[in-house]
This record gives structure tokens, sequence and C-alpha cells, in this order.
């Protein structure tokens, strides 16, 4: 009920946001991203993409805003904007004389009407995976959520491999639009094995750069500029960025989703680790959010891990010794032993190190030669939630402080 009270509000907002600033996304070609995994990178790329065959385009993302020549912060925590930032935006875009605009559009977005009255001439969805059933009823819900965006769209482009597709057409979600599907088994109308021209490729983002493949062909950038502007691409900040690579490396990530978590890890032990070498993995979970995902988190951890460290993660009002304990219950279920003071020789065991510097340090001090300490779920963001209280925090900086580098 006080959810609804809250959406009707959101939804005057975006309609009085639209009439101040003259209903803007009507004389763009806007592009919508959503999806649990993927749309940040995917978001920034159809934008490079378009940026570097001509096109006068702007973007918004969960990173930040990039309208005309400027720069513009988005909040703290990742989400799509409010109405009037939003609307303020696409007119910014007018009045740079911009034809495109790359949105990323989260599914509380849709659901609270921050979105509405956009005109989106094509909706793009990457994934559904196991996020946000805080928020959500289920799955169903939530996919139902993030197919609002496909039926304000006039192309849509799907991931023929998600689970989430053979439920859209099962349930007739997206009948009579202009449907394009994307994938690496076989059944999609688009395929491409981006691994033969982009170095270093995780599976996860062919199936980003698919997506923007597609929405790029469908615009009308010619093949040879779109794998051009592929080669120069370079990942959004807190995207398996790699902050210290010596004696050991350490990779700074966004992935707060069983789901990323689980394929990040596999990135990092199929692309980066050498013969020898270990995975330390430090992560914890965000208060308030989906409590049912954290098991899963624990068993996508211990899926490529060798250590585990759970710290702190945005827990907000909540005890994140609970929280840790949460995942530690998934941990253990694939055969995690826990264990206090954790040494350099250690496998398949966990420890728990509530504060996050500490937790950091630790696992730094246990990298050897050729291990790879990789970080998951706080990324770009620049800050901590602790109760109420947003504590200064620079993931990248942290690292480097405590490496000294």
């Amino acid at each position: 009920m006080i959810q609804k009270i809250k959406n009707t509000y959101h939804l005057l907002q975006a309609i009085i946001a639209n009439i101040f600033y003259g209903f803007p996304s009507h004389k763009l070609k806007v592009i919508g991203i959503t999806g649990t995994d993927g749309k940040t990178t995917t978001t920034h790329l159809i934008y490079h993409i378009l940026k570097s065959s001509g096109k006068k385009v702007s973007m918004i993302s969960t990173v930040y805003a990039k309208v005309g020549d400027k720069e513009y912060d988005t909040g703290l925590h990742t989400t799509t904007p409010n109405a009037f930032q939003v609307q303020s935006m696409l007119r910014l875009a007018l009045k740079a004389h911009d034809e495109y605009f790359i949105l990323e559009t989260t599914s509380h977005a849709l659901d609270q009407n921050r979105v509405w009255g956009i005109a989106y001439s094509m909706g793009i969805l990457t994934n559904v995976t196991h996020e946000h059933l805080d928020y959500h009823k289920d799955y169903e819900d939530y996919l139902h959520t993030k197919v609002l965006l496909l039926n304000r769209s006039n192309q849509i482009i799907i991931n023929r491999d998600d689970e989430s597709y053979n439920k859209i057409m099962q349930n007739s979600m997206t009948k009579g639009k202009k449907l394009s599907t994307y994938g690496l088994c076989g059944k999609a109308d688009y395929m491409y094995d981006f691994k033969k021209t982009i170095p270093l490729l995780a599976e996860f983002n062919a199936y980003n750069f698919l997506a923007a493949y597609v929405a790029a062909k469908k615009i009308g950038v010619k093949e040879k500029e779109i794998l051009s502007a592929m080669r120069t691409f370079r990942l959004p900040p807190g995207r398996i960025d790699i902050v210290y690579d010596n004696k050991f490396k350490v990779i700074v990530d966004f992935a707060h989703t069983p789901n990323a978590i689980a394929k990040i890890l596999q990135t990092v032990r199929s692309v980066y680790l050498k013969k020898g070498g270990k995975i330390i993995h430090v992560f914890g979970s965000a208060g308030l959010r989906d409590v049912s995902k954290r098991p899963l988190m624990g068993i996508a951890s211990a899926s490529e891990s060798d250590i585990t460290i759970l710290t702190e993660e945005d827990h907000r009002i909540e005890d994140p010794r609970d929280i840790c304990e949460q995942i530690g219950k998934g941990l253990k279920s694939s055969g995690f032993i826990r264990k206090t003071n954790l040494s350099s020789t250690d496998r398949k065991k966990y420890s728990t190190i509530i504060d996050r510097y500490t937790a950091l340090q630790q696992a730094i001090r246990l990298a050897k030669k050729d291990d790879i300490v990789i970080i998951t779920g706080k990324g770009h963001e620049k800050s901590l939630c602790r109760g109420k209280t947003e504590t200064p925090w620079d993931e990248v900086k942290v690292v480097k402080s405590i490496l000294r580098v």
C-alpha cells in the first residue's frame, strides 16, 4: 500500500517533469537498457559506438551521465535518477542537438513510474536473474516489471540464451513488437564471436557486446565502425578494474548478484589466474535488500574462490554479522570451512572480518605470487552506508592506500 502511494507520487512527478521540460524524449531517439546484470556496460558501449561513428549522443548510466560535452554525477547508489533529473538531462541533450539518448533503466525506475512519458525507440533486455526479490514479489513480478520497458519501445532486443526469453515468448509479453534476439547458442537472430577480435573478453561481456552490436546494426552503423569502436572501448569504472598487477593482482568489480559473482569469478579463473595461483574473494551483501540471494552469493563465491573473506557492504540498519552469517550458509553448503585466522596456504576456507578496510588488508596480506584478490560489490560507488550514515568510500583508492601505490 505504501509503495503504491510512493509510485503515485513518482507518477505525478514524472507528469509534471515531462510537461515542464516539454516532453524532450519525443524529439530524441531514446534507447533503453534494462536487465539484472550487464546493463551499465551495455549502456556505455552503445554510447561509445555511436559517439565513435560520429553520431550526436548522450547517456545516463548508474555510474554517471554524459550529456553534451559535460559529465554529471547520478548519485551515491545505483539506480535511475528521479523524473526531474532525467527529463532535465533529456532537455539538455536536445539543446546540444543530440539525435540519440542511451538510458540505463532499472526495474525500480520502471515500477515507480520515474521514466513515465519517455518515448523509447529501442528497448534492450540483457538478462533477468536473481535480484531485488525484497522489492518484487517473485521472479515473475520482477520479469514483468523489466518487460514494461519492452512494451514501451518500438524495437526490442532480447538475450535469446537467457531463461527470461522463454517466459516472455510463452506469455506473449511482447506481441506485435519488432523483435531481434542475440546469443551464443545457435538459435538467435544475431551471433558473433567477439573473442576473435576483442582480447580478454569474458563470456558475460560477450553478451553485452552482442547486445550493443545488434543495437548499432539496427541504427545503421557500419560493421567496420562497430568493431573498430569495440576495440577502443574501456569498461566503465568498477568493472573488472585491475587496480594492481605485479607479483599478484587485485581486481575491483561491481558484481553484487549471485549470477554476476559466479561469472566474474569464472572469468578471473579462466582468463587472469596463472597456474599455481589462488583466488581470494572479498565481499558482502547490502542490508535491507534481497535476503534470499545471500546464501546463493556464498555458493557462487565457493564455486571458484579458494579463500573467501566476508565483510560489510552497505549494511544500513541491519547487523552486518547477521548478513555475513547468511552468506556463510551458502559457503558451508559448498564445503567451505570457517576459520578465524586464515593463512596463505588455506583452501576452501572462509572468514568474517566486518570492517571492510581490515578485510581488504587481510586479503592483500594473504596474497602471494600469481594470486588474485577479487573484491566485489562496491565497484565505482563512492560511499559505504553504515546505519543511516553514508561514509565516504572509494574501493580503488582504499586498495591503493593499503598497497601504497
